[in-house]
């Protein structure tokens, strides 16, 4: 199995209207990995995942993609980004049916035996049975379900996660956390995920990371981090006794 590094991100810098959000910051993610990203609200978790995936460019610093630098000036750019995917916490359908929806990045990468990848990646998030629905007619649960399905449909390398269980009931949850899961085993992925959940988090990560006044304060395994945290940042943090 290979668990080399996946992506990684060094010395990143990036503010807005004069506030510095990310200062010098840097973190890797390795195939076979689950990296939750936990911190405050305001922090830049979610301004460090457009960051890996691309869509925002950092003030300093570089992101690499397989050891090879992702920017808007590399001609490596395009084909990196067809091979992640970010899904949000809210899903944007497509005015089509389910089918249509998830078959759409495989269409636009001409892939072959669309038919069964559809299949298995709606089979994964128990949602065969809607897929002749329109989109529009699915509860937040399912259209969250089919986006993961759509995200993953293609087998991207990485898989950044944003909040995506954010508002959900336990049920949607449970299905979306087995699907990571299986994703995650099953394809040898790297997966960053950002989430206030704690619970999620320690449920489902292999490894953790504290985001605190633009930097990684500390970063372990998973277990580590919740059970023996080294920073009192981070204990005052994942007990709840931090204050804001």
């Amino acid at each position: 199995m290979n668990n080399e590094v996946a992506m990684r991100a060094k010395g990143i810098c990036k503010g807005f209207d004069g506030k510095s959000v990310l200062e010098d910051l840097s973190v890797s993610v390795s195939h076979g990995e689950l990296l939750a990203i936990i911190g405050p609200s305001g922090v830049g978790k979610t301004t460090l995942l457009r960051i890996l995936n691309g869509l925002l460019e950092p003030d300093k610093g570089k992101v690499y993609f397989m050891k090879e630098p992702l920017g808007f000036e590399h001609d490596c750019d395009l084909e990196a980004r067809r091979r992640m995917a970010l899904l949000s916490q809210k899903p944007y359908p497509l005015m089509k049916n389910v089918w249509d929806n998830v078959a759409y990045p495989l269409r636009l990468r001409d892939q072959k035996e669309i038919d069964k990848k559809v299949s298995d990646a709606l089979e994964h998030v128990s949602l065969l049975e809607t897929a002749d629905r329109k989109a529009s007619t699915l509860s937040s649960g399912e259209l969250q379900r089919m986006a993961f399905a759509r995200a993953t449909v293609f087998e991207p390398e990485i898989l950044l996660l944003d909040e995506f269980t954010a508002h959900l009931d336990p049920y949607n949850i449970s299905v979306l956390e087995d699907a990571v899961d299986w994703y995650l085993k099953e394809k040898n992925a790297a997966i960053v995920m950002v989430t206030h959940n704690l619970f999620q988090a320690e449920r489902i990560s292999s490894s953790t990371a504290f985001l605190f006044d633009g930097e990684i304060i500390e970063r372990d395994r998973t277990e580590k981090i919740f059970n023996e945290p080294e920073d009192e940042r981070t204990e005052a943090f994942v007990s709840g006794e931090m204050v804001f």
